[in-house]
């Protein structure tokens, strides 16, 4: 896109409106650096970056989950081509998203940190700048980055901007707190590493831009409000505040820009649930065939599982896994082979006519849910879990009632 638009709304409010259409910005008003977006916005972006197919996506990334491997470690990168030993966050072109943020925003940065013991870390933080060479970061309690940085007090950190779908997948994958997610990223597509310029960390050779310093557990500033993924406002906290030391980029370095709350922002960080959801239904005995952490449930509070039910109580035992396998899970939705789980008209259709709530409902009553659900209890995230078993008796009398007749196949070309 040629002509002249702001950072401040304008981009954000584009990319809205034509998600999940990849677009490039050239002419960014007041910065030098184009601006991308809605680049991995659906599951399908995700799997033609990887050369797979969609129905492959979860397969492979159990592998990949199953088998990481060492990445190549170079000593000339790409994201190192240009050094700014002056620190000038004000001339990067951070997005202001909405009407109702506390400002400027990195979104779609993945966080590189190293602990003596437990080893590199990646993972995902958004972070709100409030002064030429200081941001404040949220970082949730209990989460690995919280874990290392309660213990150090301080941590030398990379906020890497610019990644490819394997390197971004990787980061939202929960695992191990010892095992390093850049070699998971390579095990789904080779990557290189190069060691920082600021410390040891040893970051994405490829990436667009680098943001080197440090991030320190006693010093907070207020982080917030900001519009999170289920399309909400979080509040105001007291965060962490990250200096920023060095900043390294490509010479023609593109700032890639994650849309918080759109359609990118729900596939990258649901999307790596679900093979942690597939594996659990799967150790518990149920042929699961296919997870979908839909949108509508803002791709993380909602499950649909697709599996091929073998005895009655297959549904309520996939449901029980799945809730073990995503914790932050809230409903959960589980229908036969012949339900296209993509397709909310299906399921629901499922709902409506396989349903029957005293003998299909299981609710689990204030568990510990997600930090995102707005209608969670305050303070504690205590949440009524529900699983919907949507389907069919295995029973030949009873099975035949709840099977869709369906249509005559035709071949349109011959009519239109």
């Amino acid at each position: 896109m040629q002509t002249s638009v702001s950072a401040d709304l304008e981009i954000a409010g584009i990319l809205k409106a034509v998600e999940p259409t990849p677009v490039l910005f050239d002419n960014v008003a007041g910065f030098d650096y184009r601006v991308v977006g809605n680049l991995f916005a659906t599951k399908v972006a995700v799997a033609e970056y990887l050369k797979i197919s969609t129905q492959e996506l979860i397969p492979t990334l159990t592998r990949a989950i199953d088998n990481p491997t060492e990445p190549e470690v170079v000593k000339k990168a790409p994201c190192q081509e240009v050094v700014e030993d002056i620190v000038d966050l004000d001339k990067i072109p951070f997005l202001v998203h909405s009407e109702h943020d506390g400002g400027r925003y990195i979104t779609s940065a993945v966080v590189i940190t190293n602990d003596d013991e437990w080893g590199q870390n990646m993972s995902y933080h958004r972070a709100l700048q409030f002064d030429k060479n200081k941001m404040a970061v949220r970082v949730v309690k209990g989460r690995h980055f919280h874990r290392y940085l309660e213990k150090n007090g301080e941590l030398d950190v990379a906020f890497c901007i610019g990644n490819p779908a394997n390197i971004m997948v990787a980061g939202a994958i929960s695992v191990d707190i010892d095992i390093d997610e850049l070699h998971i990223a390579n095990s789904l597509e080779p990557i290189r590493l190069v060691k920082a310029k600021t410390s040891d960390l040893l970051i994405p050779a490829d990436c667009e831009f680098v943001l080197e310093g440090k991030v320190y557990l006693h010093e907070r500033h207020d982080e917030g409000p900001f519009i999170d993924l289920t399309e909400t406002l979080d509040i105001v906290r007291q965060e962490p505040v990250f200096e920023v030391k060095k900043i390294t980029h490509r010479k023609d370095a593109i700032w890639q820009a994650l849309l918080s709350g759109g359609l990118e922002h729900k596939v990258l960080m649901g999307m790596p649930r679900e093979p942690t959801i597939f594996r659990e239904v799967t150790n518990k005995g149920v042929e699961c065939v296919d997870v979908n952490l839909s949108p509508g449930g803002c791709s993380w509070l909602h499950a649909i599982l697709k599996i091929r039910k073998k005895t009655e109580d297959d549904g309520k035992t996939a449901i029980q896994a799945a809730f073990e396998g995503h914790g932050s899970l809230k409903h959960c939705f589980v229908v036969d082979e012949d339900i296209d789980i993509y397709n909310p008209l299906d399921v629901e259709w499922a709902m409506a006519t396989r349903f029957q709530a005293d003998q299909d409902l299981v609710v689990k009553d204030k568990e510990p849910g997600s930090s995102l659900d707005p209608s969670a209890e305050p303070g504690t995230k205590l949440t009524t879990k529900v699983g919907f078993d949507l389907t069919m008796p295995l029973d030949p009398e009873k099975r035949k009632h709840a099977i869709r007749a369906g249509f005559p196949q035709v071949e349109l070309d011959k009519y239109f």
